[in-house]
Formats: structure tokens, C-alpha cells, sequence
């Protein structure tokens, strides 16, 4: 069996998972390189698991000629550049959203994968790889809900995740981008439809410390899209009860619900609080199975010589309208995104 010969830059928690994916749990690839800024990080990682190749410094990691393939989870304000470096290097590319932390980045991206039309890119929507939300995409083609026209999104993050989220809060890009663009590209794919006006509003109930980022701990956004269909979605990050995320698309003969209850298991706790369900802790763990599936479909993308389902254009759209949820949100008013 062929074997793609993989490096990995940022072993940070979700580079960590993909690492691991990586390594031990897709039959066709290979985890050949780790990369860090953390020299301690690339050390533990090639001692535990037997990495062959370590380095602190990217651009050395691209000189690497046994690679086939980079795969990019640093930090979001390196993405666009490295992304430019991995593929002028010969290399076909993953890399986790968003393609860039500025509408000015992410065009920059597109022109940059443009050029390179013999290499295979594709950026982590992990949701599209869902069990979960790949049956409701299939159910919407076979007609089941009739012509969707509304998604309504909830995406919240727990509270105990709090003070990372601060940390991150002056490069995240703001709410809507760092939190909402997953549900934004799931809008876009389940209603088949581009977004025309968007109207945001939100504050810092609760954490006040976001409001020097011109940022939300909640808000929430309206858009209407092409064909008067709509888009509801709730960003937060004050969940007391967990990580919490729930899609409904409603169309004309039906509704599909996923998530409505973010259960960790299907064991529920009878006790004195009644009866429980325990709910999942955070992204890595209500999507586990989604980040495998979407890597494993990056190598058998370089495999089988063909582009993926997730394109740079899906990293484009959806980053130009959580820029304009953004930009509705600071400024009070609706937007109109022009195409």
C-alpha cells in the first residue's frame, strides 16, 4: 500500500488530534515530520510515537524532500503564508480554517491554490464529515424536508474554556469568524445558496474583557440569502452546561435536527438532580470521528489524483460573510455583500 508521507506543523490541542489521526489511525499515510515552534513539543511527540523528523523552524521542514503532502494547524495568523510556502515548495496542502485572519488573507489564499492546480489543497470544515451532518445533507438530496430555506445554528462554547478563549481574543478575528464560520459553511452547503444581507448583534454580557477587540462573549446574526432563504445563527461562549452545537434545517415538507441535545453518550444519570444526560466537554470530542474522516479524505484525495468536496472557495465565502457579521456587529447596521 502506498503510503503519504505527511509533516505537521502546530501540535497545539487540535494539532495534537490530528497528529495522532495521522500517525496511527489512517492506513495510507504516514506522520513523517512534526513541527513546532515548541522545541519541547516536537521532542515529546518524536520520542513517544517514533517520529523520524522533528524541526522548530517551518521553512526547514519544507526542505524535507521525503514529504508528500503539509499539513498547516499553527496558529491562524500563519495560515495564509504557509500555505503560499507549502505549495510553492511542491507539496499538497491541509489546512485548518480559517485560510486567513483578514478578507485581504483569504484572497491572497485563493489566488495562491489557483495557481497550483496539480496540487491538491483542502481546508478543515470538518463538519461536512460528520456522521451526523453528512446523513442530513444526504437526506435534504433525497428530497426528504422538500426545498430547504431556513438553517438555524447554534454554536456555543463552554464557559471552563473561558480564558483561553480571552488569550486568543486579539487574533481570533472576532466572534463570528473564530466561532460562527463553521455553521456559516454549513448554511452555504445545506441551502446551496450565498448570502446577500446580514444583520449582527451581541455584546459582553458577561466577560467584559472582549469589548477591547471590538468582540462578543454572545451574539447572534441574521441573513437572508439568495432566493429569500434564511440563516439564523447564535455564537456564544458562556455555556454552563457544555459545548454545544445544533443545527435545524427546515424546508417545505419537513425539518432535520442535529445536536438538539449535545449528549456525550446515550447513558443517562439518575440521581438527586433528576435525570441526566452529561453533555460533551468541547469541539475535539463531539467531532473525533468528523477530523479523521475529513484527513483520511485528504490522502485518498492525493491517492486517487482528485479535488476534494471542501475548496478554497468554501474557505473565501463563508470567511467573507463572518467578516460581514463582523463588520454589522461593530457598526450597528445590515450589510450587503456584493459578489
Amino acid at each position: 500500500m502506498k503510503k503519504i508521507k505527511i509533516g505537521i506543523v502546530g501540535l497545539g490541542r487540535l494539532g495534537r488530534k490530528h497528529a495522532e489521526n495521522l500517525a496511527f489511525k489512517i492506513p495510507n499515510a504516514e506522520l513523517t515530520v512534526v513541527c513546532s515552534i515548541l522545541k519541547t513539543e516536537v521532542e515529546e511527540v518524536q520520542k513517544a510515537w517514533g517520529i523520524k523528523y522533528g524541526y522548530t523552524n517551518y521553512e526547514d521542514m519544507l526542505k524535507n524532500e521525503e514529504l508528500d503532502a503539509v499539513f498547516i494547524a499553527s496558529s491562524s495568523t500563519e495560515h495564509c503564508k504557509q500555505i503560499e510556502q507549502a505549495l510553492d515548495a511542491g507539496y499538497h496542502v491541509f489546512s485548518e480554517k480559517p485560510l486567513g485572519v483578514t478578507i485581504e488573507e483569504v484572497r491572497v489564499a485563493k489566488s495562491i491554490v489557483d495557481k497550483h492546480t496539480d496540487k491538491i489543497f483542502m481546508l478543515g470544515f470538518m463538519r461536512r464529515y460528520d456522521p451526523s451532518y453528512a446523513y442530513a445533507k444526504k437526506k435534504i438530496e433525497e428530497g426528504a424536508i422538500g426545498e430547504p430555506f431556513l438553517v438555524r445554528c447554534y454554536g456555543l462554547d463552554p464557559v471552563s474554556a473561558i480564558q483561553g478563549a480571552i488569550a486568543f481574543a486579539e487574533k481570533s478575528g472576532g466572534l463570528f469568524l473564530d466561532m460562527a464560520i463553521h455553521d456559516i459553511d454549513l448554511a452555504r452547503w445545506y441551502l446551496g445558496e450565498e448570502a446577500k444581507n446580514i444583520y449582527a448583534i451581541g455584546g459582553c454580557y458577561a466577560f467584559p474583557e472582549f469589548g477591547k477587540f471590538n468582540d462578543a462573549d454572545n451574539g447572534a446574526a441574521l441573513i437572508k440569502f439568495n432566493n429569500n432563504k434564511m440563516g439564523l445563527f447564535y455564537a456564544g461562549r458562556t455555556s454552563a452546561h457544555g459545548y454545544h452545537i445544533e443545527t435545524e434545517i427546515v424546508g417545505t415538507k419537513g425539518s432535520l435536527r442535529i445536536g438538539t441535545v449535545p449528549q456525550k453518550n446515550l447513558v443517562s444519570i439518575f440521581n438527586e438532580n433528576g435525570a441526566v444526560q452529561e453533555c460533551v466537554s468541547g469541539f475535539i470530542e463531539r467531532f473525533d470521528k468528523a477530523y479523521l474522516a475529513e484527513v483520511q479524505e485528504f490522502v485518498n484525495c492525493i491517492i486517487e489524483n482528485r479535488q476534494p468536496k471542501v475548496v478554497v472557495d468554501d474557505g473565501v465565502k463563508s470567511t467573507e460573510i463572518a467578516y460581514a457579521c463582523k463588520e454589522s456587529f461593530e457598526g450597528d447596521k445590515l450589510v450587503r455583500i456584493e459578489y
